[in-house]
């Protein structure tokens, strides 16, 4: 048996950022627009009218004051409200390999390695741009790393999930290095005209390599232990896929076919359950919360992580011992836990203890225990 580590982690930031005020006053604008074109139909009481949304409505509802996105122009263009992406032939490098790349240089770099040092690629995302060839195996071609690739998805918690899988196979000896890769296009499959919804993703690119800690070339961290845990849940979906063609509206605008959730239900239920799977886990490798320097936490709503880090803690944690990036970033789902770990691990010594988690959509939650070596 090999001890897993941590040995790099990377980071991929899009050059544009949409501000709060940016988003409201294409969203107000697009409501303006709608409810003119449906005036009829909405004094008839056949449609609703859109509400206007606001900086302060988001800021409450999430902490979120921006976001970063591959293409703006067309997120804020208010008759149309998704991004512009170009169209790509088949010959050339799909959109999700070319930032996942760019995320995993600094990570090899960190790690002291090249791609060829990698026998193990997964891409874990929480939408793929395509079902096959595996963007893992495309971005394994790129690296020019050998073994093998595999793309995961199981949304928000896709890193976390991604990090156990590529550990157990390093401790079992099936591998010896790993990059895990989370290329976060959200801006695609978020619905920008909802008000509900309209502020909380952002898009990004991580990559976390772990390898047999033996192997290590510098500082690290050894994996203490990880747990996943899955529960049936429809609270938060996308009903997209391949068979939407069968279905009698197939290829109709339909909301389902973009992000949704019921936001109530999904705090109400997905808190505890996040915060006494961290308890047990921490438990279980005979670690008390007190023996804590950092937690690590998926970055959806600054709500829901206040909550979590007083539940487990059993007090207010300080800021740096629960860091928050959805400030700046906003939700990028499975990427926000690492972009936590990779930009706010400073300060730590070898010995001090923290925990890696993402959760969402499933319901998931993925945890992973770390040390600094």
């Amino acid at each position: 048996m090999h001890q897993p580590a941590i040995t790099g982690t990377g980071v991929y930031t899009p050059e544009h950022v949409i501000t709060n005020d940016e988003l409201v006053a294409s969203f107000n604008a697009h409501v303006d627009l709608f409810n003119a074109e449906n005036a009829e139909a909405i004094v008839a009481g056949q449609v609703t009218a859109k509400e206007y949304s606001s900086t302060g409505f988001i800021l409450k509802a999430s902490g979120i004051e921006q976001r970063y996105v591959l293409e703006k122009e067309g997120i804020l263009d208010p008759a149309r409200m998704y991004p512009h992406l170009r169209q790509r032939s088949d010959d050339e490098p799909g959109i999700m390999t070319e930032i996942a790349m760019q995320a995993c240089a600094p990570a090899l770099e960190q790690a002291g390695l090249t791609g060829a040092d990698i026998d193990l690629v997964i891409c874990a995302a929480s939408n793929m741009e395509r079902a096959y060839p595996a963007i893992a195996i495309e971005i394994q071609q790129a690296l020019g790393a050998g073994g093998f690739a595999f793309d995961m998805n199981v949304a928000c918690s896709s890193a976390t999930f991604g990090i156990q899988a590529a550990a157990d196979m390093i401790r079992s000896g099936s591998v010896r290095r790993a990059i895990v890769v989370n290329p976060e296009i959200t801006s695609g499959h978020l619905e920008w005209r909802d008000r509900d919804c309209h502020f909380i993703f952002g898009d990004v690119a991580t990559a976390t390599i772990v390898e047999r800690a033996e192997d290590a070339k510098s500082a690290h961290w050894i994996v203490r232990g990880t747990r996943c845990a899955t529960e049936f849940s429809n609270n938060i979906r996308n009903n997209n896929g391949f068979l939407r063609r069968n279905r009698p509206d197939g290829m109709a605008d339909r909301r389902d076919m973009q992000f949704m959730q019921n936001g109530r239900k999904v705090f109400k239920e997905v808190v505890p359950m996040v915060s006494d799977h961290i308890l047990s886990h921490l438990e279980s490798e005979g670690i008390t919360p007190a023996q804590l320097r950092r937690m690590w936490l998926h970055q959806a709503n600054k709500g829901m992580n206040d909550y979590v880090g007083r539940k487990v803690l059993g007090r207010e944690p300080a800021p740096e011992e629960q860091p928050n990036i959805l400030q700046d970033y906003a939700n990028t789902s499975s990427a926000g836990s690492i972009i936590a770990f990779a930009k706010h691990s400073d300060g730590m010594e070898p010995g001090d203890l923290g925990v890696i988690c993402s959760f969402g959509a499933g319901y998931s939650v993925g945890s992973v225990i770390v040390e600094r070596a």
